[in-house]
């Protein structure tokens, strides 16, 4: 810039700076029991994860705030570890990492909780630079009520058993990248499909087991992919189930993926069984907020 003095060049050079290191993304790690939420997402006159956590949040940095969610989960649905990113910039960068996590702690209900406070560069996405999501289901099977995890998992009765390799054999049809519409919302897939977006994922790991949690016998299905369609994992529980009671062959969860339609699949499985477990992100992407 010819003409204007050394001292005036600094200043922009400063200012230029500034626009970059002056501003970053506050990511929290959160857990929730979804149980009395409406989902994440923001609905009018109704409690959810998303506005309860944005009344917090304006509490704290004085202002309205931006947020995104890695994945939006329904209305019953709890999370273990759900990533919310919000941009922020100035003095909001000097907020030491204790007092925000003492603050949004003692400011968000009871069925949520603030795991963990992470920085990442101007411009992250907790939902765009999210390289998987992992989803599980729990299933109690038989007479006896669930007792602690009752509110986390579907209870099935009266019957007393699901056949877990049969439906292992049937979710392993389910990884790879497919057309998953028949496993989609019908309002939903038709939103996508109108807009001339794609209903097909990838799912790396569809694994149904036995296992214990909380000293109760459950059939665990643990569920990662790259993203995931409205319902889609419930769907895909309620398909595996029918064939879990002998219902379907195995093989009948092919021809369903194949039809490309909502009908041909089986019950969407109820919310309270489904938890949201976790995100990854590219390494070195997130780094501890400054205490």
């Amino acid at each position: 810039m010819p003409g204007l003095p050394f001292s005036h060049l600094m200043r922009i050079a400063g200012r230029d700076r500034m626009s970059t290191d002056d501003r970053a993304t506050l990511v929290l790690e959160l857990g929730y029991r979804g149980g009395a939420f409406s989902g994440f997402a923001e609905q009018e006159g109704c409690r959810t994860v998303a506005g309860e956590l944005r009344q917090a949040l304006r509490t704290v940095l004085h202002r309205d705030v931006e947020l995104v969610c890695a994945g939006r989960t329904d209305a019953g649905v709890h999370a273990v570890s759900q990533y919310v990113s919000i941009p922020v910039s100035g003095d909001e960068l000097e907020l030491s990492g204790r007092r925000l996590m003492a603050s949004l702690t003692a400011l968000v209900p009871d069925d949520m909780s603030v795991r963990r406070i992470l920085r990442a560069r101007e411009g992250f996405s907790a939902r765009f630079d999210a390289q998987a999501r992992r989803y599980r289901y729990r299933i109690s099977c038989g007479r006896v009520r669930p007792g602690l995890l009752w509110g986390y998992t579907w209870w099935l009765r009266p019957a007393a058993t699901l056949d877990v390799d049969a439906m292992q054999r049937a979710a392993s049809l389910l990884v790879g990248e497919h057309d998953f519409r028949s496993f989609c919302k019908v309002s939903s897939a038709r939103m996508l499909l109108d807009a001339g977006r794609s209903t097909s994922r990838c799912l790396e790991t569809v694994k149904v087991s036995h296992a214990v949690e909380m000293g109760e016998p459950i059939v665990a299905i643990d569920v990662e992919g790259n993203a995931f369609l409205h319902n889609m994992v419930r769907i895909m529980v309620g398909t595996l189930v029918e064939v879990g009671r002998g219902q379907r062959d195995p093989s009948w969860v092919g021809e369903v993926l194949a039809a490309c339609d909502r009908r041909a699949a089986g019950v969407t499985a109820p919310p309270e069984g489904l938890a949201f477990v976790g995100v990854d992100y590219p390494t070195g992407l997130l780094a501890p907020w400054d205490s």
